[in-house]
């Protein structure tokens, strides 16, 4: 910016010594033009190359410039660099940071002893009302600046905001991850791991518990694996499954597998899926993946051993998942998730303009719907 800013000074420095540019001054006061001298040299010099520094010293600039604009009228050169200080004036309005105010306060008083002065050794041609309408020039040159620092302040509080939504719901994103992948291994694992110190009179049963809860470890890590590999920011298309995590959205089909894990931790469970998955289902084949998944967390932690049903519908336009308890079980130990998963499961499929609805049955135990559109993005 400097290089650019320093350009334009001397493009001002040498229009104002071109013979075609010397007699279209600025001029107040009516003081009798004299040509150029030395201090003429001088006086030009301090209006145009301090415009190198009005991005990085504002105030500095207009100071230098208004000393040479002086210099320039009490003198009367009248030269063409004297229009630079409406330059000066913008560029203060619109970067100066601190001590705005003070500045346009000193810059108003420090123009009135030069407009008194110019008045008095003047030829009596300049009446008041010109010293008041060229301060008003100049005002509007500051008041130009001012909007623009104003407006670019306002913009980027704007992108401040936008970045902060941003990283906040990105936080949220992966809390829900995070809650829905450790929540249901866990609560899998504790419920099996207690069921399995029953088991010392049956080996074979103990063997196959033991293995179960095995399995849910592997199946933790290999999930968690996969939510660090999409937070790394090297992490590109197709990275994961280098890395062994697979795809980051859970086939629809994967419902069966988790059914099954649900079984080998002791939850009979129904399972029912009918129609065909979407072609393009967007994000809605995993918000239901996540739904039955925090459903059948939560039939295993507040009705262990219960029968639970599930039933998941297909259809071009959306998936409809119910999943129901009966409420014959009993509360299993396991860590509690103080209703984050629900909440996040609401806040998933409004996201994709759905219907959630979760609660107690009538008849006993607990009820889960989602009607899930597809086709979008969560």
């Amino acid at each position: 910016m400097t290089a650019r800013d320093l350009a334009l000074g001397l493009l001002f420095l040498v229009a104002s010594v071109l013979p075609g540019f010397r007699n279209n001054g600025t001029t107040i006061g009516d003081v009798a033009t004299r040509p150029l001298d030395t201090l003429g040299i001088v006086a030009v010099g301090l209006e145009c190359l301090p415009l190198a520094l009005r991005r990085r010293s504002p105030a500095l600039c207009l100071a230098l410039v208004s000393l040479g604009f002086s210099l320039d009228q009490l003198r009367g050169y009248h030269t063409f660099a004297g229009t630079a200080l409406a330059i000066a004036l913008l560029s203060a309005g619109a970067h100066l940071r601190r001590n705005r105010r003070t500045t346009a306060v000193l810059f108003s008083v420090a123009y009135v002893p030069l407009a008194v002065t110019l008045f008095r050794i003047g030829r009596g041609g300049e009446p008041p009302s010109g010293f008041v309408t060229f301060y008003l020039v100049l005002a509007f040159a500051w008041g130009i600046g001012a909007w623009l620092h104003a407006t670019r302040a306002a913009e980027a509080e704007r992108r401040r905001r936008v970045a902060d939504d941003t990283r906040a719901a990105e936080r949220t994103r992966i809390a829900r991850e995070l809650h829905d992948v450790v929540t249901h291994h866990v609560t899998a694992m504790v419920v099996q791991a207690e069921a399995a110190r029953y088991l010392t009179s049956a080996p074979e049963r103990l063997d196959d518990t033991l293995g179960a809860i095995t399995d849910t470890g592997r199946q933790a890590i290999s999930d968690l694996r996969q939510l660090l590999d999409l937070l790394e920011p090297s992490h590109g298309p197709g990275q994961a499954t280098a890395h062994g995590a697979g795809p980051r959205t859970p086939a629809i089909g994967g419902l069966r597998t988790l059914v099954e894990q649900t079984r080998r931790a002791g939850q009979p469970v129904e399972f029912t899926e009918e129609g065909t998955p979407a072609v393009s289902p967007g994000s809605a084949d995993l918000v239901a993946y996540r739904v039955v998944q925090e459903a059948l967390t939560n039939a295993l932690k507040y009705d262990h051993g219960g029968l639970t049903t599930v039933r998941v519908r297909h259809t071009d336009k959306e998936i409809t998942v119910d999943i129901a308890t009966d409420g014959t079980g009993s509360r299993a130990p396991s860590p509690s998730g103080g209703g984050r998963g629900l909440a996040g499961l609401h806040a998933r499929v409004d996201g994709l303009g759905g219907d959630f609805d979760a609660g107690a049955r009538t008849g006993g135990g607990h009820a889960v719907r989602a009607r899930i559109p597809v086709g979008g993005a969560a």
